[in-house]
């Protein structure tokens, strides 16, 4: 049996298809604005890590900057140039190798140094120095007391590293 083409069944028919395309074309709608709003979403974690893969690389190249400026040729010599750069050599009472490792393409070297007598402006000098060497020092540990003699002195105990590469 077969249906008879005619006017009104020929515009029910389009009228269907038309409504199944509207249907079809508003779930495309639909599921591409999800997708948009999820892609937004992810954009805006990537700049948020953007942002702190900068702040690290930046880091990074300074102490890569560091490292390759670096002419000392270990850490006896690195401790010499920074006390003797403040005028502080004479307060150093000693420096003693302590360690050397290697860790990939450097070598770590690390010294215990005992500076007698400073006051409290020659501490704050020795640390910002050790912060801001043209080569890689850490400071891994410090001990800071008060002198004997007279209190406003300070003995002060720290282990320096220094990070150059082989």
């Amino acid at each position: 049996m077969s249906i008879p083409i005619n006017r009104k069944n020929l515009l029910v028919a389009f009228g269907v298809g038309l409504v199944l395309l509207c249907l079809l074309a508003l779930n495309l709608s639909l599921s591409l604005k999800k997708e948009v709003k999820g892609l937004k979403e992810r954009r805006q974690e990537l700049l948020v890590l953007k942002d702190e893969i900068l702040v690290l690389k930046s880091g990074v190249d300074a102490v890569e900057v560091k490292k390759s400026l670096s002419k000392v040729k270990g850490i006896v010599q690195a401790v010499d140039e920074i006390f003797l750069s403040i005028g502080l050599k004479q307060k150093v009472k000693s420096v003693k190798p302590t360690a050397t490792r290697e860790i990939k393409d450097a070598v770590e070297e690390e010294a215990e140094v005992l500076v007698e007598k400073a006051d409290m402006n020659e501490v704050i000098n020795i640390l910002y120095k050790i912060e801001t060497a043209p080569f890689a020092l850490s400071m891994r540990k410090a001990t800071i007391k008060t002198s004997f003699e007279n209190p406003s002195y300070l003995t002060i105990t720290m282990t320096i590293a220094l990070i150059r590469q082989k």
